[in-house]
């Protein structure tokens, strides 16, 4: 059976209405296809509980929120289908983020790469702290961000996601992605954003949980076709992986 080393964690606390969902692997808090498809039917679940009006999502430690995809299966992909569906993986949260009927409220303490960034932009509202850096890698190991696009243009718009996705070495600062709208305030220490987090979910939670669903409904409006965009881009994903550029730029890296 596989250790808690390899899949990571997954745990849900639900109090006074509010579900914190937090998620984390040893490897910077990145995700292997199982740890996104738990996080996918946790959401899928949440969403019908008469006890929850609002979700926050967060992930362990200090150091990173997520560095998304995980390496050691992006390197371990042998062909096509085995490629697309690992990006399957997070064209299906992402959908289960979009058509979740509660709020999701980003926890994002620390910097977000690639998969992570996109997880951000697929919450409704996100609070960070100064250190929560972002950036887009995939153009450096070879693919490109294909599967959060829809998601990370949606939220920042297509020319400032094409600025983050061409200058793929980059780090864009925290400040930088509350300019641009993915992050809605930001505090100099992750103890100032666990209180505003606690703060402004209690508010949320405290408001008609029918509005609240209705609210949702009309954020995501006009995404009803990434139910099958997000599939078609983990395909691109899924084949750019096994170039002989990717697996090199993969074992760079991980080194």
């Amino acid at each position: 059976m596989p250790s808690e080393n390899t899949i990571g964690s997954l745990t849900t606390t639900i109090e006074n209405k509010i579900a914190t969902i937090t998620f984390g692997h040893p490897a910077s808090n990145s995700f292997p296809r199982e740890l996104l498809d738990r996080l996918t039917a946790e959401f899928n679940s949440l969403s019908s509980n008469q006890l929850v009006s609002v979700i926050v999502l967060q992930s362990e430690g200090s150091g990173a929120f997520c560095a998304g995809a995980s390496f050691e299966e992006l390197l371990a992909v042998s062909n096509e289908s085995e490629g697309t569906h690992f990006f399957s993986g997070f064209a299906h949260l992402i959908n289960a983020m979009r058509s979740c009927s509660k709020l999701i409220i980003g926890r994002i303490h620390g910097k977000a790469v690639g998969g992570g960034v996109g997880i951000a932009c697929a919450c409704d509202y996100t609070l960070a702290t100064k250190n929560a850096s972002i950036k887009l890698s995939e153009l450096a190991i070879g693919i490109g961000p294909f599967v959060i696009e829809p998601a990370v243009s949606r939220k920042i718009g297509k020319t400032a996601m094409a600025e983050m996705t061409l200058a793929a070495h980059e780090w864009k600062s925290a400040d930088w992605a509350f300019s641009k709208g993915l992050y809605a305030n930001t505090f100099e220490t992750i103890e100032e954003l666990a209180v505003a987090i606690t703060d402004f979910s209690s508010k949320l939670s405290s408001y008609n949980p029918e509005a609240l669903t209705e609210m949702k409904k009309v954020i995501w409006e006009g995404t009803q076709e990434w139910d099958t965009l997000l599939l078609e881009r983990a395909a691109i994903s899924g084949r750019l992986v096994l170039s002989d550029f990717t697996k090199n730029a993969l074992l760079q890296f991980k080194k």
